[in-house]
């Protein structure tokens, strides 16, 4: 009798573990869907879009996004998050021609508030800076600009929906290339599933002020979760599609690949 109930004891035990471990995961989730959450991430993502220019020449971005998030007394979260692309081009901007090496990075600080607001909306606000550093003329634009950055969004059950945008200004830089005045807004859905598969849809679309054009990839990804040894990572990808770009900008079928190292607390 000692036995079965042992036995059923440790049997009850491993059935609390598993729930507090799938209550884990639900979370990292859940934080993964959310830009401003205070969740150590690295996001590498790799971006290939084609029929660019004239010549069809064709662009690979790889873009390294570390997320780091800060706490700031009992209520409030500074999250730091970076744009790192490494970009590798073809046939651009004449038949022949390519670069690789490194763009202009854009850094941008939130302040969070660590609890949602009473209605549930979880948001964040602060400034981002572009800076001057592509190791070569063709991969950057050759100027520093700075503007506000902010996010607003909803977690309800395994529904994630926001939106998140930033506005850039030119102040310095090489006065021979274009000024810069863009604002960027990138509306979001994504839905999380038992098996913590992730599948998202958003637009991340830029207003170029100065040449008074969209650019408007939309895209459609999936993602899972998942552990490989000690390492807690998501990975997964998807397809983009251009609604509309400018007279030398992609156009067509675009893929997404996305591997996410996960560094929770």
């Amino acid at each position: 009798m000692n036995k079965h109930i042992s036995l059923l004891l440790g049997l009850i035990g491993a059935g609390i573990c598993q729930i507090a471990v799938a209550d884990s995961e639900d979370d990292l989730a859940k934080k993964l869907a959310n830009p401003v959450a205070a969740l150590i991430s690295v996001p590498i993502q790799a971006n290939y879009d084609k029929d660019i220019g004239s010549n069809d020449g064709s662009v690979l971005r790889t873009n390294i996004q570390p997320v780091i998030p800060v706490s700031i007394g009992n209520d409030w979260n500074l999250i730091s998050r970076t744009i790192l692309p490494i970009i590798s081009q073809s046939d651009i901007p004449v038949n022949g021609a390519g670069e690789s090496g490194i763009g202009d990075v854009l850094q941008s600080f939130f302040f969070s508030p660590k609890a949602p607001t009473s209605n549930g909306l979880i948001w964040g606000v602060g400034p981002a800076i572009l800076m001057d550093t592509a190791s070569d003329a063709t991969l950057g634009s050759e100027k520093w600009g700075i503007g506000p950055t902010g996010v607003v969004l909803k977690q309800e059950g395994p529904w994630t929906y926001g939106m998140l945008g930033n506005h850039i200004e030119s102040f310095s830089g090489n006065s021979s290339r274009s000024d810069i005045s863009s604002t960027f807004v990138q509306p979001f859905v994504s839905y999380i599933t038992k098996t913590k598969t992730t599948i998202g849809v958003n637009t991340e679309s830029t207003y170029d002020w100065k040449a008074k054009q969209w650019s408007v990839p939309i895209n459609f990804t999936v993602n899972q979760l998942l552990k490989v040894g000690n390492q807690l990572l998501q990975v997964g990808g998807g397809v983009r599609y251009w609604l509309d770009s400018p007279a030398n900008g992609p156009d067509g079928w675009g893929l997404r690949l996305q591997v996410t190292l996960l560094f929770p607390k």
